[in-house]
């Protein structure tokens, strides 16, 4: 019970320093650069996107903690879970930190196809942990959209 509960603990935390790391590199792009793209109409308003993604980090973190009390730590299902978690920072860095939409756009792919990769993993050890992957992987479907459109309307 104790492992069980410092297990999800632990994933929790890693999940959301993730975040922050990702936090860091929005925050710097956020105050003008961000602000004077060329966005479409349809862009969400910017209060929408913490609490979008705290829900989304959480998700993550349960799903993985479920996966990894069935699986493992050095399962090819963490393994991939870890690897789209870095991609996710990364894309911040790319589009925020660099401002650069057009490799975040490249990126954003990379993340969307190792999500799918992660939720199929998942699938075989825990469908439920699987399943709470959906929403990321919709949101990020949504956010690959808006990308590529910021980037074509500011080339």
């Amino acid at each position: 019970m104790r492992r069980d509960v410092v297990g999800l603990a632990l994933w929790i935390a890693l999940c959301f320093a993730a975040a922050g790391l990702g936090s860091i590199a929005t925050a710097r792009g956020l105050d003008g650069w961000y602000r004077d793209l060329a966005k479409p109409a349809w862009t969400p308003p910017g209060w929408l996107f913490a609490p979008v993604w705290t829900v989304l980090y959480l998700l993550m973190a349960v799903a993985a903690w479920r996966v990894w009390l069935r699986a493992g730590l050095r399962s090819v299902a963490v393994g991939l879970f870890l690897a789209q978690l870095a991609l996710n920072v990364g894309w911040s860095w790319l589009f925020f930190g660099l401002r650069q939409p057009g490799w975040a756009a490249a990126q954003i792919t990379l993340l969307w196809v190792s999500i799918l990769a992660t939720i199929l993993a998942f699938w075989r050890t825990d469908r439920l942990a699987a399943a709470m992957l959906w929403p990321y992987l919709a949101w990020v479907s949504f956010a690959s959209i808006l990308n590529v459109a910021i980037w074509r309307m500011n080339r």
